[in-house]
This record gives structure tokens, sequence and C-alpha cells, in this order.
């Protein structure tokens, strides 16, 4: 399991790497520039800004340098908020884009596992009917539509919630149901299929000849190995809610790292852009390597094979 554990290591920080690279060559060969607004900038000014910014060196030189200083840990300073370096705008804003993604994935699970686990069990039955349909119109309904539906009813006409802003905990709770509720439904859909084909398992057919109670064999003997299809879904879909949303953070005015990134893509802030890729894709290579290592923790057979 450890050898395993660090070949996917090596295999993440080569990746990262790869991105990375793959990125700062593309956003540099894109049309356009940080210094290019409505407003043409005089010759000798935008020359003046390019070398302090090392925007007038050889392309792989500006390379090279970027990458000495983000294994310093220094992202650079952002080139349209001049008042702010990279790292100070990420350590702002991944704070609040974690509570919102940690707020949708706590909804989305509890939803999801609880309509999934119930309509699996008896799966062609009417609760399983009604509850794929719920599940099919929450996959069909975006966030950009469900997040103003929920602001207009339950913070306008109700005030049961903020509409907007990152005070407190209370202000996440439509952001993350608006968020969460599409991927509750993925998460329904795949755990359904995942009862329904285990509980026609031997080893569960054992268990019931055993008299065992329902509660004992749904949580000791079908959720671990109906889980194992759901991990391999969970490992992109958690870095994507825990790095947060863009549409969520917009309409909800949360001051996320998405926002930063649409802005920085917008102005073309490449140190900002840079930055924020290079946090999304660590987490998702964090996650996917935490969802290899459940992998072998739920079903021995697959410790066993990677070992």
């Amino acid at each position: 399991m450890t050898r395993y554990i660090l070949k996917r290591l090596v295999f993440a920080v080569v990746t990262l790497f790869v991105i990375i690279t793959v990125v700062f060559f593309l956003l540099r060969l894109a049309p356009g520039g940080p210094f290019d607004g409505e407003r043409r900038l005089p010759p000798e000014i935008e020359a003046n800004l390019k070398a302090a910014y090392n925007l007038d060196a050889p392309l792989f030189l500006q390379y090279g340098r970027f990458m000495v200083n983000l294994v310093q840990g220094d992202l650079g300073p952002s080139f349209t908020q001049k008042d702010f370096d990279v790292n100070a705008l990420i350590r702002a804003g991944l704070p609040v884009s974690l509570r919102l993604g940690l707020g949708a994935l706590v909804c989305a699970l509890l939803l999801g596992l609880s309509i999934g686990i119930v309509a699996g069990l008896k799966p062609g039955g009417l609760l399983d009917t009604l509850l794929m349909a719920v599940s099919n119109l929450n996959i069909a309904v975006p966030t950009i539509v469900a997040a103003p539906l929920m602001v207009l009813l339950f913070s306008v006409t109700l005030s049961w919630f903020p509409g907007g802003g990152a005070d407190t905990w209370w202000h996440f709770v439509l952001p993350a149901l608006a968020l969460g509720l599409p991927l509750s439904a993925e998460i329904a859909r795949i755990m359904r299929g995942g009862i329904a084909e285990t509980n026609l398992e031997p080893f569960v057919k054992t268990a019931k000849a055993k008299g065992l109670k329902s509660p004992r064999i749904v949580f000791r003997h079908l959720l671990p190995a109906a889980s194992i299809p759901l991990l391999s879904f969970l490992g992109p879909a958690m870095a994507g809610l825990l790095t947060g949303s863009v549409v969520a953070e917009q309409i909800f005015d949360l001051p996320g790292i998405g926002r930063y990134y649409v802005q920085g893509a917008l102005n073309r802030d490449y140190t900002l852009v840079m930055g924020v890729t290079i946090v999304y894709s660590f987490a998702i290579l964090s996650f996917n390597l935490l969802v290899d290592v459940a992998y072998g923790l739920i079903d021995p057979r697959i410790r066993i094979a990677q070992t």
C-alpha cells in the first residue's frame, strides 16, 4: 500500500508540473495582455509596466523566474489589482470558497445518500420512481437558475435566510443548497444503482438468511461495496465544491477565489489566473489521491491487488 501511495504521489507531482507549464504558456500566447484596456497606453508607459513585471524578458526566462518563485511559495503580484499580490488574494478568498464547498458537500452527501439508499432498497417501486424523478429535476435545473429562485423565495419573500454576503455561517445556507442540490442528485443515482446491484450479491443474501437486522445489513454490508463507484465520482466533485463555484459566488456576492479567477481571466491577469489554477489543480489531485487510498480501506480486494 505504501508503494502504491508513493507512485500516486509522484504521478500527482508530475501532473501538476505539466498543468502549470501548459497553462503558463497558453496564457502568454493568447491574444491580448494585462495592460490592454479600453484606452491604449502610450508605448513608453506600456514598456515601463512590462519591464516592472518582467514581461519584457524572453518567454522561457519568464517561465524560469515563475517556477523559482513558485518553489519559494511566491505566486507574484497581481497585474490588475495593484495593492495586492496573488498570495494575499488567495488567502482572502480561499476560506470563503472552502466554507461554501464544505457546506455544499455536506448537503449533497446527506440528501444523496439518503435518497439513493431508500430508492435502491426497493428499485422499481413507487417511492423509487418519485425519488428518482426529484433527482432528475435537480440535475435538470442548473445552479444559475436555482440560486436566484432560492433568493427570491427564501430571502425576499419569506426572509428566512440572507440573500448575500459572507459574514456568518447562516449566509452560506442558501449558496450551499444551490450548489449541492445537483451534486446530491448525481450521488443519489450512483448510490441507487450500487445499492440495488449489491443487494443481489450472495454475501448480502447470506446476511439476510442469518436474520441480521436491516440497518446492520445496510451499513455493514451494502454501503461499503456500493460506495466504491461513488468514490470515483467524489474525487473531482469534492475538489470542485471545496474550491467554490463561480456562479454561486457571483449570485450570492461571496468573495471567493472563483470570482478572482473570472476577473483574472477577463483582465489577462496572468499571475492571478496561474495562482487559482494551481489551487484548483492541487485540490483535484489531492482528492483523487485520497479516493485511491480510500479504495483500499473500503475493499480489501483492492488493497491486496495494490500491494
